[in-house]
């Protein structure tokens, strides 16, 4: 029995060798190799600024910070994404509000955020998941209307259009992932991007415990010697040069990775266009879409709340089905309100956001990596059209 895993990353002999040359030169983290990766990064996007992070959830905390987000501040965030989104509103004492999203795209409805806005709202968090992005102009022009920021959470973001605009790049700051299942990674690892010079600043600041300087400028200034005065308490967000020598490789190779997994996006495509029980991923038009995850509906029969429990059963079964076939399945993501932290905070019940709790219930991740095979495509065509949904549950 073949083993076919969800994702796995790109690695070629490149990678390691960088970072024996980081490790040779002694300095291992916040320093020429980050700004490096920075600069190509800025570049890649088209921001006038990138600042490396540990993590994404940590660019997304900062991202707050840095926008004075604070106690009992509003943040409109959809319901469907990973908990990280809410946690970091959490995190900095303020209220999360959840949004539903769209059913057919997954992300945030902008049909809805207006009903989300109170006098406490502070700022619009929309969620490029999966690599589509959200509808920013709908988005925009709401954050102008009431005076409200825009954090473009881009974690699945990395190589998403919106109108031929690299999405992080729109709102006031986005924030990226390199987690191993993105498309380019760091092994963990973050990005914040933005236009803004004073924004940028300060969260360069914050991500080395409030330093009023970094510590590759204090090295290359005249008097490294001098240790760094701190306007405020900072963290300890800081990204190795080790990770940035992997980062830096794979932005070297990211129009490969990018162009295998839309190839093999398109392939499925193709292949589930006769599987009406799967529903594949859409891609509307001015949209570029990044395939961070394949991500289908199962829909054996229209769901609603009143049936979606039974359809989850079946959509269950059917992830057992590929699992004994050794193929690696996942839901698409969290319903972030139906965890117990938030329904309990927020007195909040499943069906409250009815297309979130569809999504959650009866998505279905199918294997999605750049080096896929025709073998290893087939081998999971062959176990999906295996099974019989009307047989199951």
């Amino acid at each position: 029995m073949k083993r076919i895993p969800l994702t796995r990353p790109y690695f070629t002999g490149e990678e390691l060798e960088r970072i024996g040359r980081v490790l040779d030169s002694g300095w291992v983290t916040q320093g020429p190799l980050v700004a490096e990766f920075e600069q190509a990064f800025a570049r890649l996007t088209g921001s006038r600024h990138a600042l490396a992070l540990n993590s994404c959830t940590a660019a997304l905390h900062l991202a707050l910070l840095a926008l004075n987000i604070s106690e009992d501040d509003e943040v409109i965030v959809p319901a469907f994404t990973f908990a990280a989104s809410a946690n970091v509103v959490e995190h900095c004492r303020a209220r999360t509000v959840f949004c539903d999203i769209d059913p057919s795209t997954y992300t945030i409805d902008t049909n809805q955020i207006e009903s989300c806005i109170t006098p406490c709202t502070k700022a619009i968090m929309p969620v490029h998941l999966f690599g589509l992005s959200a509808d920013m102009g709908n988005i925009l022009e709401l954050a102008r209307k009431y005076g409200l920021a825009v954090i473009e959470d881009a974690a699945c973001g990395f190589g998403c259009l919106y109108q031929g605009h690299h999405v992080g790049t729109l709102g006031d700051i986005g924030c990226f992932s390199f987690h191993p299942r993105k498309a380019i990674t760091t092994g963990e690892g973050g990005m914040a991007t933005t236009n803004s010079k004073d924004i940028a600043k300060r969260i360069q600041s914050l991500r080395d415990h409030g330093a009023v300087i970094s510590d590759l400028d204090r090295h290359l200034s005249g008097r490294p010697y001098a240790l760094p005065d701190m306007d405020e308490p900072g963290f300890n967000y800081r990204l190795t040069d080790i990770q940035a020598a992997l980062g830096i490789s794979q932005l070297e190779k990211a129009d490969t990775i990018q162009q295998a997994r839309r190839s093999w996006a398109r392939r499925y495509d193709q292949a589930l266009d006769d599987v009406s029980w799967l529903k594949a991923p859409v891609s509307p038009q001015g949209f570029v879409h990044g395939y961070q995850s394949y991500v289908c509906l199962f829909e054996p029969e229209k769901i609603d709340v009143k049936n979606v429990e039974y359809v989850n059963t079946r959509r269950n079964a059917f992830m057992d089905h590929l699992q004994t076939r050794g193929v690696a399945s996942r839901p698409g993501t969290q319903a972030v309100h139906m965890l117990n932290y938030y329904k309990q905070r927020y007195n909040l019940k499943p069906e409250n956001y009815p297309h979130t709790l569809i999504a959650n219930l009866c998505s279905v991740t199918l294997p999605l990596y750049a080096d896929m095979t025709e073998d290893e495509f087939g081998y999971v065509m062959d176990a999906i059209k295996e099974f019989n949904p009307l047989c199951a549950g």
